[in-house]
């Protein structure tokens, strides 16, 4: 092995902070701007907000299986912190976005009394094995990459599968779920 090829990287407390800030900041930014397309594109504020409060439970996943890797020892909080976070909340909302467009075509030929539970439900079931296929084969590349990787690409692929699963979890069943209830309670307070 050539000592020159061998690097080390430490990184200061005020570094870290400034890392965890910078990682915030991102996130609040990818959140917001996601919030604006999503009702815009959707023209109904409960699209967004359903999703950004999925993106939420995606991204607390992740912060807690960095928790634990850091606690463990086994994951360190490096640049690839940020890197996946960004990566995760794209990849979720991506899914997210595929579910609410049923939603959106099949609430356009519902007729004026329909169940709106009874479509929604239809929309999930019609997007779930795309979801789920979308996912699977996402997670077998990367967990390809936390076998065959090296250390360093491994700190990054654990928590990216973590996300990678709650991500799809939230797409299938959160998502649709959040946006019923939310519709429906602001219809009803609307009506009263």
């Amino acid at each position: 092995i050539d000592e020159k090829t061998i690097e080390s990287e430490t990184i200061s407390a005020s570094v870290s902070n400034e890392m965890k800030r910078d990682a915030v900041v991102s996130v609040v930014i990818a959140v917001i701007l996601m919030l604006i397309y999503v009702a815009i594109r959707f023209k109904d504020i409960w699209f967004g907000t359903s999703a950004i409060l999925a993106l939420v439970h995606d991204v607390m996943i992740v912060l807690t299986v960095y928790a634990v890797g850091s606690a463990l020892g086994v994951i360190s909080v490096s640049n690839t912190f940020i890197a996946c976070m960004l990566t995760i909340l794209g990849y979720s909302i991506n899914s997210t976005i595929v579910t609410f467009d049923r939603i959106r075509e099949n609430k356009a030929d519902m007729k004026k009394n329909a169940d709106l539970s009874a479509m929604v439900d239809l929309s999930v079931s019609q997007t779930v094995s795309r979801n789920i296929n979308t996912s699977l084969t996402t997670f077998i590349m990367i967990f390809m990459l936390f076998v065959l990787g090296v250390s360093s690409l491994r700190e990054f692929t654990v928590p990216l599968m973590a996300g990678i699963i709650a991500g799809a979890f939230s797409s299938i069943c959160l998502t649709s779920s959040l946006w019923y209830t939310l519709k429906t309670k602001f219809s009803k307070k609307k009506t009263a």
